[in-house]
């Protein structure tokens, strides 16, 4: 049986997005992105628990992070879980757990101030298969 890697956040971008473009002109956009979950306690109090994610976006999902989203930008990312290692320069190995993004909507409200989702274009999207996605570059991470 084949197992499930899906993730599906909603959530308000800590920091714009770094975006570094690889050999042969491969955008990359990293960022990191918060989601609140908000509950009462047996007291009845409201808590509030927030989570910081590390979302990876790719080609023309990146050249998109990279025009439109910005620091407090709540979007919708939909992607798969990557753990990593690598040792830094003193040799110690290092780990990151990842959400690579294949699907990203943004929830802002429009730029004329109607609540609704923003429309962007999606041109050079077409066709976008994250099992094209090189391999990361091996040693210390390139951002």
């Amino acid at each position: 049986m084949r197992g499930v890697n899906r993730v599906m956040l909603i959530g308000n971008l800590g920091k714009d997005p770094d975006v570094q473009h690889l050999e042969g002109n491969i955008a990359v956009a990293k960022f990191s992105l918060a989601t609140t979950e908000t509950y009462k306690d047996r007291a009845g109090k409201l808590i509030s628990q927030t989570e910081w994610h590390t979302v990876v976006l790719w080609r023309g999902l990146a050249e998109l992070a990279q025009k439109y989203l910005h620091k407090g930008s709540l979007v919708y990312i939909e992607g798969r879980l990557r753990t990593r290692s690598w040792e830094d320069k003193e040799g110690n190995k290092k780990f990151a757990t990842e959400v690579v993004g294949d699907n990203l909507i943004m929830l802002d409200k429009r730029t004329d101030g109607t609540p609704g989702l923003q429309s962007y274009p999606t041109e050079g999207l077409e066709g976008l298969n994250p099992a094209d996605i090189p391999p990361e570059p091996t040693g210390d991470l390139p951002f």
